[in-house]
């Protein structure tokens, strides 16, 4: 069977960080995350990919993203799945990642302007939700929202310190949680706060 994380990290080497930024070009191959404005950032490089490979994608997958940010894990996703739901509270940050992935050539990304703390029900359920903020808690509608045999990969706890969690539902609707990674994100804003 072929090794998607293959192709994943081969495109991941190829894929320019910089034209996900706006400012601080200079710093773009840095493996830290860069501030992109409104309290928002770029997050690292490394982050991005061992996230990007936790979730398993599949060419067939239909993913939630929350917090389109740069667009930069967006593309990631989009490359390597079906369509990917991507939502975005920040509009000038909205604006500007709908145009560059558009500019991109990606067509099989769905935006939408809102507080992505509650997902996005009309298009559920997901087979892959990626969280790219902190939540104080697991959101109960991302878990709703997620398929059977469907991976969820989000942040939760404090502002300052923050766990990186797997979470898969199986078949049968049972939640496994696993701990990857100790992590800092700025926080999920909204109901989850």
């Amino acid at each position: 069977m072929h090794d998607q994380n293959e192709d994943i990290i081969s495109y991941f080497k190829k894929l320019d960080r910089s034209f996900f930024m706006e400012t601080h070009k200079e710093f773009a191959h840095m493996d830290e995350p860069i501030p992109i404005g409104y309290e928002q950032t770029i997050s690292q490089p490394s982050l991005v990919l061992s996230m990007t490979l936790a979730l398993h994608l599949q060419p067939e997958a239909k993913v939630l993203e929350i917090g389109t940010g740069s667009g930069f894990q967006t593309a990631l996703l989009a490359a390597f799945s079906d369509a990917v739901y991507t939502i975005e509270r920040i509009e000038p940050l909205y604006d500007r990642a709908k145009e560059r992935l558009g500019k991109a050539g990606f067509a099989n990304i769905h935006f939408k302007l809102d507080d992505g703390s509650i997902g996005w029900t009309e298009h559920a359920p997901y087979d892959r939700i990626m969280v790219t903020a902190a939540a104080g808690e697991i959101p109960s509608e991302l878990i709703d929202q997620l398929a059977f045999d469907g991976k969820m990969i989000i942040p939760v706890g404090t502002s300052f310190l923050q766990e990186l969690l797997l979470i898969e539902k199986e078949d049968d609707g049972k939640i496994h949680t696993k701990v990857l990674d100790d992590v800092r994100f700025v926080p999920l804003k909204g109901k989850y706060e």
